[in-house]
């Protein structure tokens, strides 16, 4: 992966939209690092992995559903996911239903659903459940019936308080192609070497920067230290491997790519909130109960 992709996202024959469906180990899609103009919506049914849009990182579990804006970069969700799935993404252009549309009293909220997607959104709880089932139904209705769906699903996100805003900067929209590229490949290098020990002096080569140029460069781009984002991708596969097994923490430490315990723990809960031992109990209670 050298540079975010542009996706083309051509409706079906007779249909406004485009619904994709994915069952399965694995993705079909052979973009990886992409974006696309269009607002999407996905739905996974189970498992845990990665989230990674524009400059934010996080781990899911039990499946997920996120509504995005239009040109925010992201990765598969599933890439990493081992176990057995399903998967729909729904994609549309803002103005799929006319512009005009949007200016009336009745899709106020919705409206100010599409903006709060500009950051990313990722909904939990009840309404994912409830949301998935009709998400992976839409297909099998004729296409005013679709239609009329889409409009529900959109209106029941839009009235939803099971949520919580990414925080995801949608730098495509701010950053020319060679922006873009660097970002891609600075997040190619931390994917591949995280678990090892990573130098500024080697990153910056990456992208042909000196030390403090690359420094000043990303901050500006991501809004974070290097630092920063390298902790945040640690640490969301810190959570992953909490969620997945009873490996011992000390050990998920070394393997998400820290050298250090004390440190670890502390970065883990400035991060999430929790100490790992605290995160790792949450997640029981949670099996437990559902």
């Amino acid at each position: 992966m050298k540079k975010p992709v542009l996706e083309k996202v051509l409706p079906g024959f007779g249909s406004s939209f485009t619904i994709k469906k994915y069952e399965g180990h694995h993705r079909c899609r052979t973009e990886f690092w992409h974006f696309h103009p269009e607002y999407e919506i996905v739905y996974i049914t189970n498992g845990s992995g990665k989230r990674h849009v524009g400059n934010h990182i996080s781990h899911y579990q039990e499946g997920d559903l996120i509504f995005l804006g239009p040109n925010l970069p992201h990765l598969s969700f599933t890439d990493d996911l081992l176990e057995a799935h399903t998967e729909v993404v729904v994609q549309m252009r803002e103005d799929f239903l006319g512009l005009d549309l949007w200016k009336k009293p009745e899709f106020a909220l919705i409206r100010q659903l599409f903006e709060r997607a500009r950051q990313g959104l990722s909904f939990y709880g009840r309404i994912k459940k409830e949301l998935g089932q009709q998400l992976m139904s839409l297909n099998e209705l004729p296409s005013f019936e679709r239609v009329i769906a889409l409009l529900n699903i959109l209106q029941r996100l839009a009235t939803a308080s099971e949520y919580e805003l990414l925080q995801a900067r949608g730098f495509a929209l701010e950053t020319n192609a060679q922006d873009r590229q660097r970002i891609a490949s600075i997040y190619t290098y931390v994917e591949a070497h995280f678990q090892q020990s990573i130098t500024l002096e080697a990153v910056a080569n990456e992208i042909s920067m000196t030390v403090p140029a690359f420094c000043r460069y990303f901050k500006k781009m991501t809004g974070r230290t290097f630092t920063q984002f390298v902790n945040e991708y640690r640490v969301a596969h810190a959570s992953r491997l909490l969620a997945e097994g009873a490996e011992s923490i000390s050990s998920i430490c070394f393997e998400a790519g820290f050298n250090n315990f004390s440190h670890f723990n502390k970065q883990f809960k400035n991060i999430t909130g929790k100490s790992p031992t605290a995160y790792r109990k949450a997640l029981k209670r949670l099996v437990v109960n559902d």
